[in-house]
């Protein structure tokens, strides 16, 4: 019979296919590593030429921004005596870890000068914050990487470790060792606040419309001043206002005070009502009102409006943007307002109905109206269950029980004559109890 082999005490042996597993991956990782070049450690590095004579030391390299997931390398900045010089990639014949060689010693000796779309690795990226799409995070660049790709050196990826920061600051001899576990591949960076001489990248916002506001939010919080102006660049007012309503009150608030007052009246009058009145009340009162009056002026009399209430009050955390239409109102023309209203009030689910008076008759869903007969008129659709209603003075407390006594998802405002203001949702009534938390939002549902 043939006896197991006993393993040795404290090693424990591996079945034959993990470890094959293992070896190819012990293999894969040993490849990664010898094909990654560290930007770090190349920096210093000297430049010879043709015969091996040392020409100078390798200052940075220069890589092209494009819709490129991964930016080719156009070329060095080498330091000649005590010029800077820019060396095009087509003179270097080889670039590893002992630095480069090039075909000959002929070089143009002017001073390096950027070109349009092109970057300096070392200058502008590393050390700078950048945004991973993927993680939905940011990050700091600790280390670059470069790979020959084909015929071509390209940036592929960035390190983020603190064990680099500490790799560069010890001996020159271990500032080139690669940490590919650590590598975040470069196709899913975003290098915001980086300016590449005008060139913008269709990419970007591409991969920014795959984040939800809220990561967007998290994203403008912790990113500098100059990224988070880039990253808000690349987002149409709609969906940089949705970020917004995201954000913590006292970061929004630096970030409006940031902007331009174009620009912080274009998005501020993008928000929900409700939003952008919470967004008003942390400003000082003479940049409120300067603030109010470039917002166009149906905007601004809603707002006004809104900010006359406590903010612990329905009418201060309430909603204004509804859709009101009197009981004659015909379902072709309501459809015609909800198209008119579609992008601005995306999470619109109800329409308000009132008497000529302009009284509250009743909440129609939106989902009533799709089935209804488009030659009915709104008044056909009338009955229970009766909408739920709440004064402008009520408190949260209030709000919150008239929600879950009636197992409603919103109630509705109204003043002293019945006639309706706005409305709470689930989510407000949540974050006027916690203004701590930052924004929960619920899905809107169907009453």
């Amino acid at each position: 019979m043939t006896r197991r082999r006993r393993a040795a005490p404290g090693r424990r042996l591996l079945h034959p296919r993990w470890q094959q597993q293992r070896e190819r991956r012990i293999t894969a990782a040993r490849a990664v590593r010898e094909a990654l070049l560290s930007l770090a450690g190349l920096l210093g590095r000297p430049v010879v030429n043709q015969a091996g004579e040392e020409i100078g030391g390798l200052v940075d390299l220069v890589a092209r921004w494009a819709d490129d997931p991964y930016p080719p390398v156009t070329g060095l900045v080498v330091r000649v005596a005590r010029r800077q010089v820019f060396v095009p990639a087509e003179q270097v014949v080889e670039l590893d870890r002992h630095g480069a060689r090039l075909r000959s010693a002929r070089l143009d000796l002017r001073e390096v000068e950027r070109r349009q779309g092109e970057v300096l690795l070392a200058r502008d990226v590393l050390d700078h914050q950048l945004v991973d799409t993927d993680g939905i995070k940011v990050i700091r660049a600790a280390d670059l990487y470069v790979a020959k790709v084909g015929e071509a050196w390209r940036l592929v990826g960035v390190d983020v470790g603190v064990q680099t920061l500490l790799r560069r600051l010890g001996p020159a001899r271990f500032r080139w060792l690669p940490t590919p576990e650590r590598v975040i591949d470069w196709a899913a960076i975003q290098p915001f606040g980086i300016d590449p001489g005008g060139v913008r990248l269709r990419a970007t916002a591409r991969r920014l419309h795959r984040l939800r506001p809220a990561e967007l939010a998290d994203l403008l919080e912790d990113l500098g001043r100059p990224a988070r102006q880039a990253l808000l660049a690349e987002l149409d007012p709609a969906t940089a206002a949705d970020a917004l309503e995201e954000m913590d009150p006292e970061e929004l608030d630096a970030l409006l005070h940031e902007l331009s007052d174009e620009q912080a009246a274009t998005l501020v009058a993008s928000m929900e009502s409700d939003e952008a009145a919470d967004a008003l009340r942390e400003l000082e009162p003479g940049e409120r009102d300067e603030l109010l009056a470039r917002l166009p002026a149906a905007t601004a009399q809603r707002l006004r409006r809104l900010l006359a209430f406590p903010e612990d009050r329905a009418g201060g955390f309430m909603t204004s943007d509804l859709v009101i239409v009197e009981e004659q109102t015909t379902l072709a023309a309501v459809a015609e307002r909800l198209r008119e209203v579609a992008a601005d009030q995306p999470d619109l689910d109800t329409v308000v109905v009132v008497d000529p008076a302009g009284r509250l008759v009743d909440v129609i869903s939106i989902l009533e109206l799709l089935l209804a007969a488009p030659g009915q008129r709104v008044g056909e659709l009338i009955g229970p269950p009766w909408p739920v209603t709440v004064g402008p003075e009520a408190t949260v407390d209030e709000a919150a029980d008239a929600l879950v006594d009636n197992r409603r998802n919103s109630v509705l405002v109204v003043d002293d004559q019945g006639r309706p203001l706005g409305c709470i949702q689930a989510d407000d009534v949540v974050d006027a109890l916690l203004p701590g938390r930052g924004r929960l939002h619920f899905p809107r549902l169907l009453q």
